[in-house]
């Protein structure tokens, strides 16, 4: 008879929301299996039926605090399509400069404040410094340019929407406000130095990789299909346009897909283990059909990023880990991934200062119920986001679903945290796992970056249990901690 010891991360530490993780070790104390699991459940999708459409945009940029202008525009975008309306394009370019905005804090947010303590402190160091207060003790400066460049993207959004957090702003039809010349001329004076901190952000990552790199290319490294926006000439796509499908070699499956007909080839696995779904590409199935979105995805879907310091990072970065394919597949890389694309956002954001449509007083379309049925697709920091809408003839919701980024990247975190865990633990048969080891299993999990309360539709903190269960059932050992 076979036995097994379990061990426990519960709650995973440095993400947006709960969950957990369990490692299952052989009689040997080999790892043989792991599990992402989310742990709570919020049914965002069934109070929002019966709310009036045009609440809808409101309503769900509360889901999270974190990524709020994500599901506001997604939302706005479905409206858009129940009442049939094409927006004005100086709306369509004030949604694009958000969303552009968004990318850039939440990005930064990920990168300088939840994973640079693992970076720059190490993941051995000691827990109780390693976050953003330790960063700031001993990398101020690197600390104090993570904010900055944070401070950026929130306050375009607060320029536009007027605050930072859940903005009222873009509705169906367009958007309700524009961008003064007075705060456009004041984002102008700060681009020299978002630059400056994006591709001082960049080299600094870069030296990280040389001195680190089997560990890079050995972090949750495996084959999975990618897949996100593309524009129509190729580029990378934050807003508009079709959705693409690569494999891991570089090979296109899928080149323009429609995505109102997201559910033709995208469907959901249910796993006892996690209120988190297992999406997947129908024609392949599950688990061969499993996909990852965000960042990596992005970055191996386009063709190039559209600027020009963006496209000589991109060229540079598929050069020196696609291995020939131009895909690169190591979850070390999302991080890698980000700073491209804080760097492209800034780049386009800097062009998009110039153009005098974003003062247009010309802002919205107006229209009733034309379509009982909508879809709106935009790319969100973690990845491309779905949302799905039916009313009744009086713009009261019937049915909504929502596909996340994070639920998109559930079966790429599970295998991460598996394969992490079985290059850096071995031999478990009693006693403490060091806890440098449990937390580079937690950095697998980081590196997607995922938001759980969106994903699951969950509410508070995620903290992190740790529990190592012998063979006879009893816990040998058992960690907690908040984030």
């Amino acid at each position: 008879m076979t036995t097994t010891k379990t061990i426990i991360i519960d709650p995973v530490s440095r993400i947006e929301g709960h969950a957990k993780i369990s490692l299952y070790l052989d009689e040997r104390g080999e790892v043989s299996d792991a599990r992402f699991h989310v742990t709570e459940f919020r049914g965002f999708e069934k109070f929002c039926e019966g709310r009036p459409l045009a609440e809808m945009a409101g309503i769900t940029a509360r889901i999270c605090g974190i990524c709020p202008v994500s599901h506001l525009i997604a939302s706005a975008k479905t409206g858009d399509a129940i009442m049939a309306v094409t927006i004005p394009p100086a709306a369509a370019k004030l949604r694009r400069l958000m969303n552009l905005a968004q990318i850039i804090q939440s990005h930064a947010l990920s990168f300088f404040h939840l994973s640079a303590p693992d970076l720059l402190l190490g993941f051995d160091s000691d827990p109780a410094q390693r976050n953003i207060f330790g960063l700031m003790g001993q990398h101020p400066e690197i600390a104090r340019q993570g904010i900055r460049l944070r401070q950026f993207g929130q306050e375009i959004i607060e320029a536009l929407g007027g605050k930072k957090i859940h903005p009222a702003w873009a509705v169906p039809g367009g958007v309700r406000e524009n961008l003064s010349m007075e705060k456009r001329d004041h984002f102008r004076g700060r681009m020299t130095e978002m630059r400056m901190i994006a591709t001082g952000a960049l080299a600094l990552f870069k030296q990280y990789m040389n001195a680190h790199q089997q560990e890079a290319n050995n972090f949750g490294n495996f084959p999975t299909l990618f897949m996100s926006l593309v524009g129509e000439d190729g580029s990378w796509e934050h807003y508009d346009g079709p959705l693409r499908i690569v494999d891991s070699e570089g090979r296109v499956l899928e080149r323009a897909l429609d995505p109102q007909r997201y559910s033709d080839f995208i469907g959901e696995a249910v796993v006892p283990w996690s209120y988190l779904k297992m999406p997947y590409y129908k024609p392949m199935g599950y688990p061969e059909g499993a996909y990852r979105v965000g960042p990596l995805a992005r970055l191996n879907v386009c063709t190039h990023m559209g600027t020009p310091l963006a496209d000589a990072e991109l060229q540079l970065w598929r050069e020196e880990y696609g291995f020939g394919k131009g895909v690169v597949t190591s979850s070390f890389q999302y991080h890698y991934a980000r700073l491209i694309e804080i760097l492209g956002a800034i780049e386009r954001i800097d062009i998009m200062l110039d153009d005098p449509e974003l003062q247009s007083d010309h802002l919205r379309a107006h229209a009733g119920i034309n379509r009982l049925e909508g879809v709106g697709v935009s790319e969100a920091p973690r990845g491309t986001l779905f949302h799905h809408y039916q009313v009744n003839s009086d713009g009261l919701i019937t049915r909504v679903n929502m596909i996340i980024a994070t639920g998109q990247n559930n079966y790429a975190m599970n295998e991460a945290v598996k394969l992490i865990a079985q290059h850096y633990i071995h031999g478990v048969t009693d006693g403490d796992i060091p806890e440098g080891l449990l937390n580079r299993v937690e950095a697998g999990v980081r590196a997607y970056d995922p938001c759980l309360s969106c994903s699951t539709h969950a509410i508070g903190q995620m903290p992190l249990q740790l529990q190592v269960i012998g063979p006879d059932g009893t816990v040998v050992q058992e960690m907690s901690r908040g984030c």
